[in-house]
């Protein structure tokens, strides 16, 4: 049973993203001619080679149904020989939840009107999908003026309702439906939503950034915080050098294994001043056919002159954390930054920030980092939930570090004793009381998809990580996002959730960069009295308690919100097998006609 209350319920519907590796350097690739894909639609072969509430009151749910970035370098995709996979006629409906269909719906009619890929004629087809990889707002590069209008338009339309202002991004190759709520980096840094003075792109991974990025910021000064070493540290200097716009900032990386993996953009606009907090690396193939997650703050106004430092905070101390944040970089170009935070007003702010950054942290400081700032704010601001011993907790991720010998060593103990927490008045339910379902692609996911086996350089799961943790994998479920037409674009997003017992309701979401592994979280040392956190991560925290307006122009008090994937998911058959991208796949070929043999 919903939870009612003046300000409603969350629904959980989805969202829209997807993630796609960089293309390797050193492979070799053939294909075989006509291959047919499984599928909920039909995927060309030129498409496919384009692969490489009220307080206490949980959200509730309509459903229907990195190093992650760092390639392998060295593999050889094989010639096989023609195989008929079966193929599904069956097209992927959206499902949007009613209450929003009614806001959006005549616009959506009108504007997300181009026929989809299968009933073009296959001259169409090719031309609309031999194009950049994926540097497009549209699956087209050769989008007209009335085509920017209706995207304008259609996602205005859309963003004026999304009080959680959280997307995913576009997948080049899926109806436009699917696409119409999502966004393209090309969107985020378009005149739509502001006139840009400067910026700060906060990334882990780059190739191709600077090409990428002087054509979207011409010459506005540009600020680029990275975790690169040794000869890409090199080439990244190299690359920047003939722009006097771009200054590099380098993370300290001082403890072994760590990365550098947060993804955030800070946007200083005539207008205002915006945060940006999202999945994807500042590489072509993660905006092109993968699900990625997007966090988009208000613009935020500056602050009458003469304002307090503390001024314009917000009710999740949403800027007090991002400055601490920012500050742990202990970089004097940051600094800059954290002074202009502090000029603009962040009240509006309904998220709650939860950061990693790499460092051994003892008493009050331990709570302020990774798992156990999780564990805090579920405590102090996430409400009791009768019966919460049922629901379950849903993690989703695209890479996983090792756990131990068996699931008491951090996953059951530091991490789901973290998760499980509701309130200060409630005890922590027992920990195997509490379902977790681990949302993770198998073999054949990866196969099936766009990109094909290529979207595994994505998903760095080794065997030697998997063997020693073998127990782990029961607790695995397949990927599946025929919601937002998204189950064949791999997911390069995290996420984590609470859901009631039916998948009907939510007690807090949230979307992250951070993978299922100690590096990222943290994990304790010295009888648990320190925190050991190696690599910087960024996510934000969403609570019903928070969200105490419905969406504006909505029929009833009822408030969706958009899960990326299918609820529930769906656990492993017999069959199936968790993605692995140092090993072999030789006995069938994938969307593009190849195996996968990793060298």
């Amino acid at each position: 049973m919903s939870q009612e209350s003046l300000h409603g319920k969350w629904d959980i519907s989805s969202s829209d993203e997807e993630d796609c590796p960089p293309v390797r350097k050193n492979f070799q690739s053939s294909k075989c001619s006509n291959v047919p894909i499984t599928s909920k639609r039909e995927f060309s072969k030129n498409n496919a080679e384009k692969s490489l509430a009220n307080q206490g009151i949980p959200l509730c749910v309509k459903n229907e149904r990195d190093s992650s970035a760092n390639m392998m370098t060295n593999y050889r995709m094989e010639e096989r020989p023609k195989e008929q996979f079966p193929t599904n006629t069956q097209t992927i409906q959206s499902s949007w939840n009613s209450e929003e269909n009614n806001i959006v719906a005549s616009v959506k009619q009108n504007i997300c009107k181009s026929e989809p890929s299968w009933q073009r004629s296959p001259s169409v087809k090719r031309k609309n999908e031999q194009t950049d990889s994926g540097w497009c707002l549209s699956s087209s590069d050769e989008e007209s003026a009335e085509d920017k209008d209706d995207f304008d338009s259609c996602f205005r339309a859309f963003h004026e309702t999304n009080s959680f202002r959280f997307y995913l991004t576009k997948v080049t190759g899926l109806q436009n439906e699917h696409n119409c709520s999502a966004l393209h980096i090309k969107d985020i840094l378009s005149p739509l939503f502001g006139t840009l003075k400067s910026s700060v792109q906060v990334r882990n991974f780059f190739t191709d950034q600077i090409v990428t990025l002087k054509c979207h910021l011409r010459s506005k000064p540009l600020l680029i915080v990275h975790g690169e070493k040794r000869e890409s540290k090199a080439r990244l200097h190299e690359e920047a050098h003939p722009y006097e716009n771009i200054r590099l900032c380098q993370a300290k990386l001082d403890i072994a294994f760590g990365t550098h993996h947060t993804k955030m953009m800070l946007l200083l606009y005539e207008e205002g001043f915006r945060v940006v907090i999202h999945t994807a690396n500042l590489i072509k193939a993660d905006w092109h056919q993968k699900t990625q997650g997007i966090w988009m703050s208000p613009l935020y106004p500056k602050l009458p002159e003469g304002s307090c430092e503390t001024s314009g905070e917000s009710n999740t101390n949403f800027k007090h954390d991002l400055i601490e944040y920012l500050s742990s970089y202990g970089s004097p170009t940051l600094n800059e930054w954290t002074n202009i935070i502090k000029e603009y007003d962040l009240s509006e702010t309904r998220v709650y920030l939860i950061a990693s950054t790499p460092g051994r942290f003892q008493g009050a400081q331990k709570e302020n980092w990774g798992l156990l700032k999780f564990r805090k704010l579920l405590r102090e601001y996430a409400k009791p939930i009768p019966g919460a011993e049922s629901w379950p907790i849903i993690g989703q991720f695209s890479s996983i570090g090792s756990m131990g010998a068996d699931k008491t060593k951090w996953l059951t103990s530091e991490f789901q004793h973290s998760l499980v927490t509701l309130g200060k008045d409630v005890k922590s339910t027992t920990n195997h009381e509490c379902p977790l379902h681990l949302v993770y692609p198998t073999v054949e996911n990866v196969r099936t998809s766009l990109e094909g086996y290529p979207a595994g350089g994505s998903l760095p799961y080794s065997i030697q990580t998997a063997q020693k943790q073998l127990w782990l994998h029961s607790y695995f479920h397949s990927w599946s996002a025929d919601i937002t037409g998204r189950t064949h674009a791999m997911p390069h997003i995290k996420t984590y959730m609470r859901v009631s017992p039916d998948f009907k309701e939510l007690a807090w979401f949230l979307v992250t960069s951070a993978n299922l592994s100690k590096a990222a979280w943290g994990a304790m040392e010295k009888n648990n009295t320190q925190l050991m956190i190696r690599s910087y991560e960024l996510g934000v925290l969403f609570l019903p308690s928070t969200f105490k307006t419905p969406f504006l122009g909505a029929k009833s008090t009822s408030l969706s919100f958009p899960v990326p994937f299918d609820l529930p998911p769906q656990k492993y058959t017999s069959k199936d097998k968790p993605w692995i991208w140092n090993i072999p796949y030789t006995s069938a070929p994938d969307t593009n006609g190849n195996i996968w043999v990793p060298s």
